[in-house]
């Protein structure tokens, strides 16, 4: 067996010719990809639908929506070209395909959405220093049509949204669109009861308020990606201790997880065995429970580790936890 192993391990197998993690088959976000083309058919008709009624009835809310929803629109096929992207096989110069385009997507989504974001906020000043007359009949009956065409779209992604960080970044930008509909609604209801005009530079000034908190998360969850960091649910010291309680475990170093695109995390470690392991021969049986310990504690299906015999770590060029 020489000096040392690198073995990979899903799902508790050793050896060559099964599958691992992110490789074997498609992403989260591919199989939600038809529900995502209706969404961004919704999308593209509520945006127009919106930019008429703004412009006819004189209201920035239902504008400032309609931007958010061109945000939207653009965010949704990018992130429908990403999915795309994503399912493609890997090859010898990117082994993991191109699962990190449905990040890259997020990443787009969330800039777009600080840049309308911006954008309503100055409007909203402007009209505020300046009111103008609106037609609140029709604003309020294009911010209803907006609302159902919304609670259509979120209903489409409810599921896979819990499961893909891309799926996450486009239901986000569909209920804030949710969100600012039921504004504008209230707004409209408000100069119709009351003549004032400015509750529509209020209801801007709130869908200024609702996309930043959003934009923010979104742009945190793909920073740590990137960075790769530890995966959320994911115990470094746990999982270290759950190692190391392997009969034939002596010692664990180079200990890392990240992940490569929604729902995909992996975890590779050095993992310092008996020499009875080695003169015996049982370093699969090692690597079969190494498996299966961390894909049942921890989900985690695609983990890499290195067996090594006690003093090999003395020869590695660097150190890490």
């Amino acid at each position: 067996m020489g000096c040392h192993r690198l073995v990979s391990n899903k799902g508790g197998h050793s050896g060559a010719g099964h599958s691992h993690g992110p490789a074997s088959g498609g992403t989260v976000a591919g199989r939600y990809r038809s529900r995502l083309i209706l969404v961004i058919a919704i999308t593209a008709a509520v945006f127009v639908v919106q930019v008429i009624g703004g412009l006819l009835s004189g209201s920035l809310a239902l504008l400032a929506d309609a931007g958010h929803m061109l945000t939207d629109s653009t965010g949704l096929v990018i992130a429908l070209i990403a999915t795309l992207l994503a399912a493609r096989p890997a090859t010898p110069a990117r082994t993991y395909g191109l699962q990190r385009a449905e990040v890259l997507a997020a990443l787009a989504n969330g800039l777009l959405l600080v840049a309308v974001a911006v954008w309503v906020l100055i409007q909203a000043i402007e009209r505020w220093n300046s009111p103008v007359d609106i037609s609140s009949t029709l604003m309020l009956a294009v911010a209803v049509v907006g609302a159902l065409a919304n609670t259509a779209g979120l209903l489409l992604l409810h599921k896979g949204q819990a499961e893909s960080l891309n799926l996450r970044g486009a239901y986000l930008e569909v209920l804030g669109d949710l969100l600012g509909s039921v504004v504008v609604i209230i707004a409209a209801v408000v100069i119709i009861l009351t003549g004032y005009t400015r509750a529509d530079s209020i209801a801007s000034l709130a869908i200024f308020a609702m996309i930043i908190p959003r934009a923010w998360s979104l742009l945190r969850e793909v920073v740590d990606v990137l960075l790769e960091a530890t995966p959320p649910g994911v115990d470094l010291a746990e999982v270290r201790r759950h190692i190391g309680e392997v009969e034939g475990v002596v010692d664990v170093h180079d200990l890392h997880a990240w992940t490569i695109t929604s729902g995909s995390p992996v975890l590779s470690a050095h993992v310092v065995v008996d020499a009875r392991c080695i003169e015996t021969g049982r370093s699969g049986e090692v690597l079969d429970r190494l498996g299966e310990c961390l894909g049942e504690h921890f989900d985690l299906e695609h983990c890499t580790f290195q067996l090594e015999p006690v003093g090999h770590q003395a020869h590695e060029h660097s150190h890490h936890p």
